[in-house]
Order: C-alpha cells, then structure tokens, then sequence
C-alpha cells in the first residue's frame, strides 16, 4: 500500500477547505486537498447562489402584484413556466459550481485527491482507493448536510425533499409542506410559494428564522403568514394519503404532494475514524476545539466549516479556514472571531446582528426601534413592512446587536456589524451623515428612538463633532 508524507492533509474541498489552502500555501506546498463526493462547495452547489437565483426570480415574478399602484397594466395576464424557471436556477448554479472549481480543484494537480479519507493512525490517513497519506498537520473540513428522519425517508422516498435536490426538480409540486422554517425553511417556501406552489410551513417553535426578540418575531410571523399558513409550536407527523402525504402539527392538518425538510443540518464525521486517534468529543461525535484557533486540544488537527456545527455560514466557514490554515502552518495564534452576521433573504429581509435579544441580560440594555410603515423611500418601494429593533448598552450607549426586518436589510445589517466590530456607540453613528430618502433612515429613527431612553451627559448635539 503506497503511502505519502505530507506537510498538512485537508479533508474537504468546500468553502472551509479551499480558504485555508491560502495561508498553508504561505509556508508549504506540500500539502494536499482530499475530497469525498462533489466538488464545487455546499454554497455554490446547493446553498447560497441556487437558492438566491430561485429567491430573485420569485420576487421579481410576484412583484406584479403592486405593479397596478403604479398605474402600469396588465400584470393580470403574466404567468411563470416553472420548468424554465428551474432550469434558469440550475444553470446559474452551474455556473458558480463553474466559477469555484475552475479557480481550484480543476488546477491542483496531484494535490488534490478525489476520494473518502477516514484517519487509521493520528497521523495517517487511508483513502477509499487504497491510499494512504501521513500528515504532520491535519484540518478538517467535511462539511455537513440536512437532517432527514429516517422513517419519513424510508416511508416516503423521493416526496422528500431537502435543499440538496430541491434545485434538481425539473418540475415543481402542486403542493407542499415545509418543515422547519429557520433561514433556509422560510426562504424556499415563500420562493416556492411565489412560483405557483400552494405552500403550509410548519415549525415546532414558535419562532421563526431564528428571531428570539418578541417583537420583531411577531411582525415576521404577521408579514409571511400573509402569503402562506404557518403552524408554529407543534411538531409535524407525516401519514401517507394514497398517493399524498398528509401532514399533520396539533389541531391542524393538510394533505400534500411533498414534503421540504429543513429541520437542520447534521456534521460528516461519523465516518472520518475519529475512534481511532485520542482526541476529546462532544455529544454529537464533533471535535472539541478552541473557537479562536481552531485546534482540537493541544492536537495537531484542526477544525473548520459547517462540520463543527457552529456558526454554519459561508463567511464563517472561510473565516475559520484561514485560522485553521494559518495555525496548521504557524505558531499558534488566536484570532478575534467575526461579529456574528446572519441573513435571511426572504420578502422583507431578516438580519441578525451581534448579540441576540435572548442573550442579552434584563435592564442591561434599551431597544431603539423603528417601524418600516411610515419609512418615506420604503413607501416608494412598496415595501414598507417590518421593523427595527437595535439593542444598546445602557451605560455607554454602545451598539451590541440587532434585529432588522425589512427592505434591504441585508445591508444595514452589515453597517450594524461594522459598527459593533468597531466598538461604536448609538451617538458615534448618529453623528455620520444618512442620505434622504434611503433606507438607512430607518436605522437612523431606531437610534434616534434608543439614544431618547439613555441617560448619558453629552457637551453637543449627537449630530454635531467638534473640529
């Protein structure tokens, strides 16, 4: 059996492995990249870049609704084919699938390894062809994929889909439930529901896409109930209805053609031979590791990616790559982490910014808030739903986090993790300038509304810095 000694072996070719590739690179090339299954990352082929083509065409489609108070006509006799519609997401997907690989797996060479690696010794690694590589250094970064229960699976067979073969259907069911209404859930059921499907969305919580503020939970709920029923707080038992599936959560009950599942995502470790090398686990089989640098204990393997069950977003996952790659290669060294940033990009959007509300101590903060109803350029958008809720330090005024609902909320999200990453209080922003009419007004009037609650001396008007 032929064996290669390696630097450092990566397990994984999707966003957490190709990141770290930059910083190992830096200090060695001989190394390898050992991959399992498709290429071309969990985002590029199944994640973001799918799921956001099939979200712009159903927006765009069901934005003929307002055309009509615009005094434009004849939105009535617009329709969708939906088998042209996939095949637009698919062709898009390829393209980034395209894009990725291109720019690495394709151009690796012999560093690059297509085939299941599982650990026979701490150091050594066998391939399912046979191979063996023996590596000082080792990140892994296998990824995960979605939860489905096995009875459903067995007892329904291809009615069940998940976001890993929703963008396969060449054609799309009459009706369907959604199972699960985090950010992948409530994305993929209000797009589906926008194309023609005749969409339910059930979930076991009574929140929706993450959201543990009350309020801003409440305006989710009442905005995307308005589009499609949503069964919150009863978990979903699944019968078959002759050829349907009835679907059943509580009191309430509905008979489908199939079910979309996205109850979460479980880690790719179970076969990686972790019993095999000495290393401490949790209570899902995962690695322990340290979060700044991503080492497992005091070991010579590191973690990175969706597989470590964490903060389980593309941005997050290249981050943690890069660490992982820089401490494989280095000294090891602690990182500052991201301010945590996430996106659901539904109609209105929804973003989560730094602290969230649950984790927040009781009478440590005040909540700025703004309606999106009166929101002078959100009226000419016709896209006045939703609120904001910003959280700031009662003491300082310091921004520590954020619920946003609303138009282009993907981007005062990302100005609100600026600012927090900065260390920024309510009266540094309210000093820079805010356009008119933008959207950002909005942000403006919720932390205008928090600055009034806060009891801190100030020698000038918050719009106003001394030269």
């Amino acid at each position: 059996m032929s064996e290669r000694q390696v630097d450092v072996a990566i397990i994984g070719s999707g966003t957490a492995g190709l990141s770290s590739i930059g910083n190992v690179r830096k200090k060695t090339t001989n190394f390898v990249l050992i991959n399992g299954g498709e290429v071309g990352t969990t985002c590029a082929r199944v994640g973001c870049m799918p799921s956001k083509a099939m979200i712009h065409l159903a927006e765009d489609f069901h934005a003929r609704h307002h055309l009509d108070r615009f005094g434009i006509d004849g939105s009535d006799a617009l329709g969708i084919d939906q088998v042209e519609a996939m095949e637009y997401v698919r062709d898009m997907r390829d393209t980034f699938v395209d894009r990725v690989t291109s720019n690495s797996t394709d151009n690796m060479g012999d560093k690059f390894i297509e085939g299941y690696a599982h650990f026979v010794e701490p150091h050594v690694l066998e391939i399912d062809n046979g191979e063996r590589v023996r590596a000082d250094k080792v990140i892994i970064a296998t990824g995960s994929r979605p939860i489905v229960p096995a009875a459903w699976q067995e007892a329904f067979g291809d009615k069940i889909l998940t976001s890993d073969n929703l963008f396969e259907q060449e054609t799309l069911p009459e009706s369907i439930a959604v199972i699960g209404l985090g950010v992948i859930g409530l994305e993929l059921g209000q797009s589906l529901q926008r194309m023609g499907v005749n969409v339910t969305g059930i979930d076991q919580l009574e929140q929706i896409a993450g959201l543990s503020d009350p309020v801003a939970n409440q305006v989710a709920i009442q905005t995307f109930s308005r589009e499609f029923p949503l069964w919150l707080g009863q978990a979903a038992e699944l019968s078959a209805e002759g050829e349907q599936i009835k679907v059943t959560a509580g009191d309430n009950s509905c008979v489908v053609d199939k079910i979309l599942v996205s109850i979460g995502r479980l880690p790719n470790v179970e076969n990686l031979g972790l019993e095999n090398i000495d290393i401490p686990l949790n209570e899902r089989g995962v690695p322990i590791y340290d979060e700044q640098t991503m080492q497992v204990g005091d070991s010579h393997i590191f973690m990175a990616g969706d597989m470590n069950h964490n903060r389980m977003i593309l941005h997050e996952a290249g981050h943690e790559g890069r660490m992982a790659g820089f401490n494989a290669v280095n000294d090891i060294t602690a990182f500052k982490r991201h301010v945590p940033l996430g996106i659901t990009f539904s109609d209105p959007n929804i973003s989560l910014v730094g602290a969230a509300f649950k984790d927040l101590e009781e009478d440590s903060f005040v909540v700025g808030e703004m309606r999106l109803a009166p929101v002078g350029r959100a009226l000419l958008l016709a896209k006045n739903k939703g609120v904001l809720r910003v959280y700031l330090n009662k003491a300082d005024g310091k921004v520590l986090g954020a619920s946003l609902i609303g138009v282009r909320a993907e981007h005062l999200g990302h100005l609100l993790a600026w600012a927090i990453h900065q260390n920024l209080s309510v009266m540094d922003l309210l000093s820079m300038p805010f356009y008119h009419p933008v959207i950002e007004e909005a942000l403006q009037g919720a932390l205008y509304h928090g600055l009034g609650q806060l009891d801190i001396a100030r020698d000038y008007p918050v719009e106003l810095l001394p030269a």
